[in-house]
């Protein structure tokens, strides 16, 4: 689906317009971001996502599910690179391993790129042990 950012609601959850002009709110597929609880990483993923997708910014999303509350679940490209994997590259955001399933066509680059993350103590894993707690579908 091509779309248009609207917005950035959290650091894993965007809105943007479809071709028909109607605003539909995407989740980020296969990763999680830090939760309210977590108030700094939670802004740090949050002022990440807005950097890379600011408003008017043409997007293209690979729907990989429908959640019961009307959101589409998605991996978000723009210019052919995954939005997603670069929260991961990052380290603001981690893998979910429960849906990682739906990024199969990229589940080992998510995998690797967490991996780098972890390793060089990026963003959340700056901490010596990441204990957060992470949005619920």
């Amino acid at each position: 689906m091509l779309a248009t950012v609207v917005g950035v609601a959290d650091g894993n959850t965007i809105l943007v317009k479809d071709n028909t002009g109607q605003t539909i709110t995407i989740r980020l597929a296969c990763i999680n971001s830090p939760e309210v609880t977590d108030q700094h990483y939670r802004l740090v993923a949050t002022q990440r996502l807005k950097q890379l997708l600011p408003p008017q910014t043409p997007v293209v999303i690979r729907s990989t599910e429908q959640l019961k509350s009307g959101r589409t679940v998605g991996e978000v490209f723009v210019d052919n690179r995954s939005v997603n994997l670069l929260l991961v590259e990052s380290g603001n955001a981690v893998v979910d391993r429960e849906s990682l399933q739906n990024c199969s066509e990229s589940k080992t680059q998510f995998l690797i790129a967490e991996a780098n993350a972890k390793n060089k103590r990026l963003g959340l894993w700056q901490q010596s042990k990441v204990q957060l707690k992470f949005h619920a579908k």
